[in-house]
């Protein structure tokens, strides 16, 4: 499995151990973005593979990167591998039914909907993303933007590298679907660090928006 974070050190440790009690026995890889805040060490202490640079390459390299530490990891294992957000605390436990999904056969991308949407701006971010996706892709989602989501190691070969930035699952989304994967969108009680309206929060909601703008531009 695959954790994205930065900064993420109050909620890492949580996380990463709902996943260990989840998932005995699973690999972590922690896809870390130069965080300043100790996140690579409670990482490492919590005994997950990091990959992590000198300077912030953004969600989408970074994930990239240790997609491609896991695919070289397990080959052409057909094993399902868990992407997720290191900010879902203990709720991360609740991750189980999109990898069943996949091994069950209903579906080649599960993606994670929270059950109960917490904190967000005014929806334009992700409405926008769920249009771009419709649009290019041809599939209607109603969590475009979550980063939760499960895939068989052979699919996920075949989705990186990742767009750039807060444009990651977007892009992911529209590449599944051209490809003719099969996705599909599971309700879960999923608790993360929610980004208010805030001055910080619509920045970071600027910067999803431009990344998406630039998945739309490249993939028309």
């Amino acid at each position: 499995m695959i954790v994205a974070a930065r900064n993420e050190a109050e909620r890492l440790r949580d996380t990463l151990g709902a996943l260990r009690g989840a998932f005995p026995g699973a690999a972590v890889w922690l896809a870390d973005d130069a965080s300043g805040d100790g996140t690579a060490e409670i990482g490492l202490a919590g005994g997950a593979q990091v990959v992590s640079r000198g300077r912030p390459h953004g969600k989408g390299a970074n994930v990239t990167a240790a997609a491609e530490a896991v695919l070289s990891d397990v080959g052409d294992d057909a094993r399902v591998v868990l992407l997720c957000d290191a900010d879902l605390g203990s709720s991360a436990a609740r991750l189980g039914p999109l990898i069943e999904a996949v091994e069950r056969g209903e579906c080649d991308v599960a993606i994670a909907a929270f059950a109960r949407r917490v904190g967000g701006g005014l929806g334009i971010a992700l409405g926008f993303s769920r249009w771009t996706v419709e649009r290019l892709g041809g599939v209607r989602l109603e969590a475009p933007l979550s980063g939760q989501r499960a895939m068989r190691a052979g699919v996920l070969r075949e989705l990186v590298p990742f767009a750039a930035g807060f444009g990651l699952e977007t892009g992911m989304d529209i590449d599944a679907a051209r490809a003719g994967y099969a996705v599909r969108e599971i309700e879960l009680a999923l608790e993360h660090r929610a980004t208010g309206r805030t001055p910080g929060g619509f920045l970071h909601r600027g910067r999803q928006l431009r990344d998406i703008l630039r998945v739309y531009l490249s993939r028309r």
